[in-house]
């Protein structure tokens, strides 16, 4: 949360300078508060874990928020009970017709990569919820398949499938150090990888996007848009300790030519339990991008959410 100090302090423009979140009197008398609306659009097969997860990054700050989860209107999902989607999910259909409007929209990954956007069987509903975000959004947050999905939606910008899965953890350079979103952040920081595509930088800026993260191995793995209101991560943050020992393992049984996740287990040894370095990366990113990039600039009204 920002500090609130008096008007004219000569500390606010050192601090400013170097990018620390300071708050005047007058603009935190002028602020209205209410809980913030985020719509979680969630692709993946395990329903339940990838709302564990997200849901524990979204809670460790003080601001208060009201989470809706959405599915793709026409797909079924084999992997979670139609119990529990009819009592927790709103089709993604009749979220756009009653025009509700959110301040964040995280959309997730989906184990569709390999295949052509156009492939997908609910591509067509995803890419009218993109466009609906437009005008009822005031930040989208793309994760993984999802930031693929995003990238191409918005910019064109393709995926380029890897010749073998990028498996692990790996370090995360910093390009842009004073950038909200990655403020506290050690450089480089640890993040999990687990994917078949990757984005190129050099396509990225090409469109006006920035590279605010990535490293040689893993490409572009956060960019946002110029005006902050579009956030694309290749990664998963919000994985758990156990979630890529899990992937791994499915994928021995599926009788896949898979490497185990470098970076790991201790020496890369799977009979060994995992290490996890990436917790406090990831709670820290998730307070960023709720506090900077949504709490602080989404209207207090949505409806005068700007295109």
């Amino acid at each position: 949360m920002p500090v609130n100090v008096p008007n004219g302090l000569p500390a606010i423009n050192i601090l400013r300078e170097e990018n620390v979140f300071l708050m005047t009197e007058e603009r935190a008398l002028s602020q209205d508060i209410r809980p913030l609306k985020i719509a979680i659009v969630n692709l993946m097969p395990t329903k339940v874990a990838t709302e564990t997860q997200l849901l524990r990054l979204l809670s460790n700050t003080p601001l208060q928020v009201e989470v809706s989860l959405v599915s793709m209107a026409g797909h079924l999902s084999k992997n979670t009970a139609v119990a529990h989607m009819e009592a927790f999910y709103v089709d993604s259909r009749e979220t756009r017709e009653r025009g509700e409007r959110f301040d964040g929209l995280i959309v997730t990954g989906a184990p569709v990569e390999t295949l052509p956007f156009e492939e997908v069987d609910y591509w067509d509903e995803l890419e009218a919820l993109f466009e609906w975000s437009r005008t009822h959004v005031f930040q989208t947050l793309c994760i993984c398949w999802g930031a693929n999905a995003g990238l191409w939606h918005y910019y064109g910008i393709e995926k380029h499938l890897l010749t073998e899965k990028l498996s692990g953890i790996y370090p995360m350079d910093i390009y842009d150090s004073k950038d909200p979103l990655l403020l506290g952040l050690d450089d480089p920081f640890f993040m999990p990888q687990s994917r078949y595509a990757t984005v190129l930088p050099e396509e990225v800026e090409a469109v006006g996007l920035k590279v605010l993260a990535g490293s040689p191995a893993t490409g572009a793995v956060i960019t946002s848009s110029a005006d902050r209101r579009q956030v694309f991560v290749t990664g998963h943050l919000e994985y758990e300790i156990d979630t890529l020992d899990k992937e791994y393992q499915r994928d021995l049984k599926a009788g896949l030519d898979i490497a185990a996740p470098i970076n790991y287990y201790p020496n890369d040894d799977p009979s060994q339990k995992p290490m996890i370095r990436w917790r406090t990366y990831a709670h820290q990113v998730f307070a960023n991008w709720l506090n900077y990039y949504v709490y602080q600039e989404t209207p207090y009204r949505l409806e005068e959410i700007p295109v």
